[in-house]
């Protein structure tokens, strides 16, 4: 018997924490130990420090920008006790309303630590299969690329994609050494209003086609200053195992405002092929010029009889507003069932909180603690809060309030790590040709970041 370990990964605003759980594992199936260990990793972001010189210009239209350079994210380290090992009383959530909370410069950390979960998240489950021996010949076909994606990674720069697309157009295919197929091709699409697509298609199969990849990339462009960089990955192995992953950005002028946008989106999803197991992920990010920031992340995983499910935003107007948002929840086929979810408003250090936790257990019994903070602005705070068991507060308390008025990570942020994007060379437009746009109506806020339909509503 083999044990292994993994990782639930609890996205918040400023950055991860991670409850480890034991697995205990089988040559041929997971059989979960449901006895969570509750070290806490929470990851937080110090004040970077912007380092600026003439020479990191960037020019993006008929203007430049100046990117900066930033220091690395410090990892903040935190743990809990043990926690104990009954049933239902290990759900509940710890919570100590005279206690006044860590604070540090222009910064509120709000965080509801379970001394234990009762649930635990599918582990990276799938094996990266290797198609091919590393040693090839030279000018030989292309490598297999088609390691899963990994979970909760967030959305990736483009640098770390290495989206090489070729100049000339070919068609071609072979077999290798071990008897495993390749093919490869590239082209380009004209359309339109200077649309133009250059892209690269490759993959491959093992010999006795159990195993397969695909890969594409492509790069697209137009006269009205669009341009999109993408890469779209596939693949399954001998065992059944699954997966398929998307990831693009792209660069557009805003037809309301004429402000520069960049926006970013990933979609990743895995299954297993021997258990019923597997996960999905959608993220987005959208930054405009003007310090306009939109992130956020849909989630949903499955490891057999036990499901979770999570979602988060966080939005900044570029002028001192922010909103933040968590919402998360999960369920075993015995009925038990947990979730949190909390909300934060704040603009110039006077805003609000509220949350609720709760529990439901397999005979339907449900526990339930709200809470809420309201901040004045001028040290004093106002906490509210009750439950279910009967607990309440109700105080007002002196406590200096902090809030990140901007992203740890912004539009110079971006455009910094959108060189190949920004590199992109439209069609040349022939004299007296001017784009057509389409001044319709605007799409709604929430319209690209619907959940799959597979996944069930909040509870």
């Amino acid at each position: 018997m083999r044990q292994c370990d993994f990782e639930l990964m609890a996205s918040s605003s400023r950055g991860f924490s991670t409850t480890h759980f034991d697995f205990k594992l089988r040559v041929r199936r997971l059989n979960v130990a449901l006895q969570p260990n509750t070290n806490v990793l929470g990851f937080g972001s110090r004040k970077r420090r912007k380092v600026c010189s003439d020479a990191d210009r960037v020019r993006l239209g008929s203007f430049q920008l100046r990117c900066c350079c930033s220091d690395s994210v410090t990892p903040i380290r935190r743990t809990s006790g043990p926690g104990g090992n009954g049933g239902d009383k290990n759900d509940e959530w710890r919570f100590d309303p005279n206690k006044k909370p860590h604070s540090r410069t222009h910064r509120v950390r709000i965080q509801a630590s379970p001394a234990a979960m009762p649930f635990a998240s599918p582990p990276s489950f799938l094996k990266q299969e290797k198609f091919f021996p590393r040693c090839i010949p030279r000018n030989s076909g292309p490598q297999s690329r088609d390691t899963p994606p990994k979970r909760d990674t967030g959305i990736a720069n483009e640098k770390d994609w290495g989206i090489s697309l070729l100049n000339e157009h070919i068609n071609e295919a072979g077999t290798n050494e071990d008897g495993s197929t390749w093919y490869r091709e590239s082209g380009e699409e004209l359309g339109e209003n200077g649309y133009r697509c250059r892209w690269t298609k490759m993959g491959g199969q093992s010999h006795d086609t159990s195993s397969e990849w695909k890969e594409t990339w492509w790069e697209k462009s137009d006269w009205t200053g669009y341009k999109e960089l993408g890469v779209e990955k596939s693949g399954r192995n001998s065992e059944g195992d699954s997966w398929w992953e998307t990831w693009q950005e792209n660069l557009q002028q805003d037809e309301w405002s004429n402000i520069a946008r960049i926006e970013r989106s990933a979609q990743k999803q895995a299954k297993s092929g021997t258990e019923n197991a597997g996960w999905y992920e959608k993220w987005w990010e959208k930054y405009d010029a003007k310090g306009w920031t939109e992130k956020g992340a849909h989630k949903y995983g499955r490891l057999n009889e036990q499901s979770w499910w999570e979602k988060w935003g966080e939005h900044y107007d570029g002028r001192g507003s922010v909103l933040k948002w968590t919402d998360k929840w999960a369920e075993t086929e015995l009925g038990t069932k947990w979730g949190d979810k909390w909300e934060e408003r704040f603009f110039k250090g006077i805003g609000s909180r509220h949350g609720e936790t709760w529990h439901v257990s397999p005979s339907g019994e449900r526990w339930s603690r709200t809470w809420g903070e309201e901040h004045f602005g001028n040290g004093k705070v106002h906490k509210y809060g009750n439950s279910t068991t009967g607990e309440s507060w109700d105080i007002v308390v002196d406590e200096e309030t902090y809030y990140e008025a901007e992203p740890h990570y912004g539009w110079a942020d971006v455009v910094g790590d959108s060189s190949q994007l920004l590199s992109i060379e439209p069609r040349e437009r022939p004299p007296g040709v001017f784009p057509n746009l389409d001044f319709g109506t605007p799409p709604s806020p929430d319209a690209d970041h619907d959940s799959p339909q597979d996944l069930p509503p909040s509870q």
